[in-house]
């Protein structure tokens, strides 16, 4: 049962079943990585992708599906065939452009505890986003709709660890595709108050979107675009090629100052060569064409370097998502970010058709490349199945606490004289036990993390108890959550003033579409 369709009586309980959600919760805070990021690559190595990428931009050039992009790449001195989308870039053309683009990125949250830097050591998590499917262990698998998405956005919110929220949780194909876009987003500002993602999908979405969320922020046109509030991810179509849509997104984002994540889709074997370097030229190639065409609009618009180069099976041609090749080149994507000044995106994906022992071997690999590669910000942290086809409650669940372990993991250890703890040592003595000493009593409900799904308890308890699983332990989470939820404060002028907004924009017909 959604918790849409709860009756009264269970809502009633609420806060009464909120209050017996188990684990940790992480509080809200500006999360750093303190770890030195791994350098898989040689200065000499990385220096030949760079130089790869550059004579790929030169000699082949990318397809650029927009005569206005074209046209302004060529007045800013890239080489544009006549009658053609090819445009290609000059090396020192490419090399002008690095270095425009800000190091350090402030991300606005309608609600300021909830704004975030990217850039450095800082590292940011987005719940899952867009799956066309959602499932659990209480009503299977089945297609996006917005009751569902709804509730991943209950999640997103509930657990702080989720620092913003990257696109649909779930596909609600149950709006439709012209009106679809202005009922999520004034979702995202109802049932959440952190930063979010537009969908570049056509300028019209852009624009609407860019709207809302200055109405969000009760800011003027000035204030949102002196303030970056807003992101969107922008996909090149890989190999070489940046849609029309995409490049409307570029404009109207870029040109705003709003915050562009540009991420190419290479996987090796199939949309990329084979061969990791191979790969991570042409990933590399991506950007810069990307970072380029964002300051061309506007010189110092914010941009994250995207990385999502993954293998494929070379028998089926599905795509395979923490493999050994994934975290090479999330590492590898993290070096060539902080080459250019530029923070860093990767995520934390699988391939797993189950919530079972390879959803979470595969989502640790990703996250432990991405972590390791220097993300500043992680998308899909927390829920992602079968590719990025089918979003799971009780994945997000046990994401979450991964993401917090990281987190706990991420503080120092203190050493000083109070945590060495040599006085209480030789109070207990050779043979003795810890348990009762002050020292312990004193620091023993917060010592340590607290799972929210690892179960210690001995084999026999355990097993009286009716031998939960993991999946099991995750159901009974997320329900929790959802029994609990309550919605952050809206101002109510706001929410009156998008509310008209939205009801203008549906009766106008939203965004024309095919059907």
């Amino acid at each position: 049962m959604s918790l849409d369709q709860t009756p009264r009586r269970r809502r009633r309980r609420k806060q009464e079943n909120h209050n017996k959600v188990t684990g940790c919760q992480a509080p809200v805070r500006q999360l750093v990585n303190p770890f030195r990021p791994i350098e898989i690559l040689s200065e000499d190595q990385l220096e030949s992708v760079h130089q790869a990428s550059l004579t790929i931009l030169r000699d082949t050039g990318i397809d650029f599906f927009l005569p206005e992009a074209c046209d302004r790449l060529k007045k800013a001195g890239a080489i544009v065939e006549p009658g053609s989308t090819r445009v290609r870039f000059d090396p020192h053309m490419v090399e002008s452009f690095i270095g425009l683009a800000p190091e350090v990125v402030e991300v606005h949250a309608r609600n300021p505890e909830r704004s975030f830097k990217l850039g450095e050591r800082y590292i940011s998590f987005g719940n899952v986003s867009s799956p066309p499917n959602v499932s659990d262990t209480i009503n299977g698998r089945r297609s996006g709709n917005h009751i569902d998405f709804r509730n991943f956005l209950r999640l997103s919110q509930y657990y702080n660890i989720i620092t913003f929220i990257g696109g649909y949780g779930v596909e609600p194909t149950d709006w439709h595709p012209s009106i679809r876009h202005l009922k999520a987003t004034q979702d995202f500002i109802k049932f959440t108050d952190k930063a979010y993602h537009a969908y570049s999908l056509g300028r019209q979405r852009n624009l609407d979107v860019i709207e809302m969320t200055r109405i969000a922020r009760g800011l003027d046109q000035a204030q949102m675009q002196s303030q970056t509030s807003l992101m969107t991810v922008i996909n090149s179509n890989s190999p070489l090629q940046l849609d029309k849509v995409m490049l409307e997104g570029i404009i109207e984002m870029s040109s705003r100052n709003q915050l562009v994540i540009l991420t190419p889709f290479t996987l090796a074997g199939a949309m990329a060569p084979i061969t990791l370097a191979g790969a991570l030229a042409l990933q590399n190639a991506e950007a810069l064409a990307g970072l380029i065409f964002t300051q061309v609009v506007k010189p110092g618009a914010p941009f994250v370097y995207g990385g999502f180069t993954s293998n494929v099976d070379m028998h089926s041609g599905s795509p395979a998502f923490g493999t050994p090749e994934y975290m090479k080149t999330a590492v590898a994507g993290g070096q060539l970010a902080r080459r250019y000044k530029l923070p860093y995106r990767s995520s934390n994906v699988c391939a797993a058709n189950a919530v079972d022992s390879q959803s979470a071997y595969e989502s640790v690999f990703s996250l432990w490349g991405a972590v390791m590669g220097g993300a500043n910000l992680v998308k899909h942290a927390a829920g992602w199945m079968e590719g990025g086809l089918c979003a799971s409650f009780e994945k997000f669940v046990i994401d979450i606490d991964n993401l917090q372990m990281l987190a706990s993991f991420f503080k120092p250890i203190r050493v000083d004289e109070d945590e060495l703890a040599i006085k209480t040592i030789a109070e207990v003595g050779p043979g003795g036990h810890f348990f009762a000493t002050e020292h312990t009593k004193a620091r023993y409900r917060d010592a340590f993390y607290a799972p929210i799904i690892s179960d210690w308890r001995n084999f026999e308890t355990w097993q009286e108890a009716g031998s939960p699983t993991a999946v099991d332990k995750a159901r009974d989470v997320f329900q929790q959550v959802l029994a609990g939820y309550e919605p952050p404060p809206l101002d109510q002028a706001i929410a009156e003033e998008l509310d008209e907004f939205v009801e203008r924009r549906i009766r106008e017909g939203g965004v024309k579409t095919d059907f």
